[in-house]
């Protein structure tokens, strides 16, 4: 496994180009951001051979760096030169500390440090996007580019997979397209994961086995996919599966190590871009032309700062630093989403190897996790508009608190009528110990993220707004007391010791979620899938891009990342962001 590793580095290690840099360069397209997305929209224009793309990537290629392919190396990779590490203000409603926010610096983007996991929606929260008023964007017309992005092996091809459980239905997987997903050679085999399935089914609400948490139906416990070569063991990401193989192409360059600072535009009212001004990795400024569109792929936390940067969004924040004006849509960077993570451990009775992963998850409903909740449901139902209210004030009405309330009506009818997952339960082995990372779904809380200078290089005023809003502190509080109810539930009962963290003389038994409090807002983390910063929503409810993902009151500027997902998925970003993309791609191609 070794020796082939070392061969599939060497035929690609150097074979980035480096484009030519002048200050002269046109380009059908330019795509900001050598990411998830904009690899996937860069490659698929660049299929059309008359057609030329540019791609702007702020970090390098990471092609041969342990930190990105190595499958158990997660977090390695963090606080590095290839994390942007952005930074949040004190989170008020959260105990006043700061948080970092993970997102990758590299050609490939986030997909290069993420956590690999392929998991998508319940179909539930794709259909929500058109109910909110975005015509086509349903679950139906999205999985056929969950497909087409994807690349399953199958495990049974795999020898070392013999028992360890994972399985999945050919039905909602595609096997022909550029990201290889599947179970990696470090995968647990020892029969952990039947007896974890045995324990959900013990609970007393029991959670369901599922097959496959990517069929649109997520509730249940999965043995879940990753993007990972399972032939070499490595990770795969963005740039290995759709610039790598394509790099000879003459119509698609990328220029790595280029900072993008802001869009240009033609003379006259009309807001239209000709072409985006960039940093050098020489420090040398230029602008790059476009003659037909830009494309922002930056991600949720920059793209929309560069829209006000380049004066797209809200005309008081603007005004603060000096730029001006060129489209009036004042909820750029509003709306902002995120998850916060926690974890527990617990002693194991026996002792695991550190270099075995058990890819273990569940998600249960609201009706497994909550023991109360039809009264919850009923409960949280009348605090929606007073959460609306606060939500609006909070940003100034900027958003409006009536349709705030719209979308939590929405997100209220998810969990509770839809019954999507509110929670993940992660379950890793290793050492003499089990680790649980856990989430609460679909947080209420919105916050934003706003220019903070008109120098680009400036930090940007992140605020997610975490826990503002008190179902979110219940929710994770929950997840927290249904881990604890997985350790005294046979037979995981017999093969767990005491509790690590946060143990018994921090938070006891029966703690209410005050108690819990302490704990989870001294402990939690981004959980790094911030979206909706520049929300795919009609106008007048908040939308800064429409259904072709185009900009409001511009004739050429698209948005293709997660800033766009107007409502937060239950599973992991990266896999509904491929998808994104691939239909992004085609509409553009339609439009053209």
């Amino acid at each position: 496994m070794r020796s082939l590793f070392g061969l599939a580095l060497l035929p690609l290690a150097v074979a980035v180009p480096h484009a030519s840099h002048k200050s002269d360069s046109t380009y059908d397209y330019i795509v900001v951001g050598g990411g998830t997305s904009g690899l996937v929209v860069a490659n698929r224009l660049s299929e059309q051979k008359n057609t030329t793309v540019l791609v702007i990537e702020a970090g390098g290629s990471v092609y041969n760096n342990p930190n990105v392919t190595n499958t158990l190396g997660y977090g390695k990779a963090f606080g590095t030169e290839i994390d942007w590490a952005y930074e949040t203000t004190a989170q008020e409603y959260a105990g006043g500390s700061s948080q970092i926010v993970r997102a990758g610096k590299a050609l490939g983007g986030t997909s290069t440090i993420n956590g690999m996991a392929y998991l998508r929606a319940q179909a539930a929260q794709i259909d929500a996007w058109e109910a909110i008023g975005n015509k086509g964007w349903n679950w139906k017309n999205l999985l056929p580019y969950f497909k087409k992005s994807e690349k399953l092996q199958d495990p049974a091809n795999y020898p070392f997979l013999e028992g360890s459980g994972v399985a999945f239905d050919p039905a909602y997987h595609g096997f022909t397209g550029p990201v290889k997903v599947g179970w990696s050679s470090t995968q647990l085999n020892d029969g952990l994961a039947q007896k974890l399935n045995a324990t959900y089914q013990n609970l007393d609400v029991p959670v369901p086995y599922n097959r496959d948490a990517n069929s649109g139906d997520m509730v249940g416990y999965s043995l879940y996919p990753k993007t990972v070569d399972a032939d070499l063991n490595i990770r795969e990401d963005a740039a290995r599966a759709y610039y790598y193989p394509y790099q000879n192409r003459t119509n698609l360059h990328v220029w790595l190590n280029t900072h993008a600072n802001k869009i240009t535009w033609k003379d006259g009212d009309e807001a239209t871009a000709n072409g985006v001004e960039v940093t050098l990795s020489n420090g040398k400024k230029t602008v790059v032309k476009a003659a037909r569109e830009v494309i922002l792929a930056a991600g949720a936390l920059k793209s929309p700062v560069l829209l006000e940067l380049s004066g797209v969004g809200n005309p008081k924040i603007l005004s603060k630093h000096g730029i001006a004006t060129k489209v009036n849509l004042p909820t750029v960077g509003e709306n902002l989403q995120d998850q916060m993570n926690n974890g527990l451990q617990f002693e194991s009775k026996k002792t695991y190897g550190t270099d075995k992963s058990a890819d273990y998850v569940a998600y249960p409903s609201a009706d497994q996790l909550f023991p109360n909740s039809t009264a919850l449901g009923a409960e949280l139902l009348r605090k929606l508009p007073a959460y609306a209210a606060q939500v609006a004030s909070a940003n100034g009405n900027i958003t409006k608190a009536r349709d705030i309330y719209r979308f939590f009506k929405i997100q209220w009818d998810l969990i509770f009528k839809d019954e999507i997952p509110v929670a993940e339960i992660l379950l890793s082995a290793s050492g003499a110990a089990y680790s649980s990372e856990y989430w609460g779904s679909v947080p209420f809380s919105r916050g934003s993220v706003h220019l903070s200078s008109s120098d680009p290089t400036a930090p940007a005023i992140i605020d997610p707004k975490y826990f503002m809003l008190d179902f979110d502190l219940h929710a994770q509080a929950q997840a927290a007391r249904f881990i604890r109810d997985i350790f005294k539930t046979e037979p995981f009962a017999d093969m767990a010791g005491a509790e690590i963290t946060p143990g018994l003389s921090t938070v006891a038994a029966g703690a209410d979620d005050k108690a819990w409090s302490t704990f989870i807002y001294s402990k939690y983390r981004s959980n790094f899938h911030p979206i909706t910063t520049a929300g795919m929503l009609p106008k007048e409810l908040g939308g800064v891009v429409d259904t072709s993902l185009k900009v409001y009151g511009t004739s050429n500027i698209r948005v293709v990342d997660a800033s766009v997902m107007p409502f937060q998925v239950c599973g992991h970003l990266q896999s509904t962001v491929y998808a994104v993309a691939e239909r992004a791609a085609d509409i553009i191609k339609e439009q053209s």
